[in-house]
């Protein structure tokens, strides 16, 4: 059921698209057709599409090519910020110096098995190996080096972009405890049990300041907006901060409840089905797709 807008009256002028659990089938992971027909024709309309995702650029790529995006997109839960056009990096919130030397010590107490995420690319060790399938969605670029906490990355002038960790509760809770014990105020630590993966546990870590919100926020101005002119769709926890911000915003079908609380609508349409983004095409910026199956 739809909500009230927050904005205020404000014309649509932006269109924020998640990926994972949004535009993507998670059986293909490629953009459902009527979703992606109807971005195509959105674009062509002349208003700007976007991407807001917990990917790397890497593994953005492909929807950014397939909606034909030339503008700026939002990676990594906004930590990251790169122009379509020609992927020069135009936002980069790293975790570096002392700060990426805890986070190692970190991770190297826990035992966990640790995916660094720096360069676009995401490194591991042996540990790490049985998870591959966990975290290849995120980057096309995955690589394995001997030892994940002797890397380069870690010593990155950009810093490093992300943390992933897998690992039982008390390897993950004791690793977080040490991370917010020490840098709390540099990062940003997301723990939570992996549903996939049956008696394990993921976190995240990421420089503080970025997030999905930020990210947006950051877009519309990019763009000339005000962040009330800008309309999103996502699915999950980390969508939540750009559900709260844009000027209206939809939550998928299959979203928590929580998530659904943070958008000003809901739509009918799971991942699975495909069809919410075309959906919110029609029926904020009155477009329809002529691909097939778009209704």
């Amino acid at each position: 059921m739809p909500r009230a807008s927050r904005a205020g009256g404000a014309r649509p002028k932006l269109f924020a698209v998640d990926l994972d659990g949004t535009l993507l089938d998670p059986k293909t992971g490629a953009p459902h057709p009527r979703d992606l027909g109807a971005l195509r024709a959105l674009a062509a309309s002349g208003v700007p599409v976007t991407i807001v995702t917990g990917r790397l650029y890497s593994g953005t790529r492909a929807a950014v090519e397939a909606i034909g995006i030339r503008g700026p997109v939002a990676c990594v839960d906004g930590s990251h910020v790169v122009s379509a056009h020609d992927h020069a990096t135009l936002v980069h919130l790293g975790i570096r110096g002392e700060h990426a030397d805890r986070l190692r010590d970190a991770l190297a107490r826990s035992g966990a098995a640790t995916f660094v995420f720096a360069r676009d690319a995401i490194v591991h060790d042996d540990a790490g190996h049985a998870y591959i399938g966990y975290v290849s969605t995120w980057s096309t670029d995955v690589r394995r080096t001997h030892a994940v906490t002797e890397h380069e990355f870690w010593s990155d002038a950009d810093g490093i972009t992300a943390v992933v960790a897998v690992g039982d509760s008390q390897q993950i809770g004791s690793a977080a405890e040490q991370i917010r014990r020490e840098i709390d105020d540099a990062t940003q630590v997301a723990i939570f049990p992996i549903r996939r993966i049956a008696g394990q546990w993921g976190m995240v870590v990421r420089a503080a300041g970025g997030t999905k919100g930020s990210a947006l926020a950051w877009l519309a101005e990019h763009h000339g907006f005000g962040i009330e002119e800008s309309v999103c769709i996502g699915d999950w926890m980390n969508d939540v901060p750009m559900l709260e911000v844009a000027g209206r915003s939809f939550a998928m079908g299959h979203s928590p409840d929580e998530v659904k609380r943070a958008a000003t609508d809901v739509v009918e349409e799971t991942s699975e089905q495909g069809g919410g983004v075309a959906s919110v095409v029609r029926e904020v910026f009155g477009i329809t797709s002529d691909e097939p199956g778009s209704g």
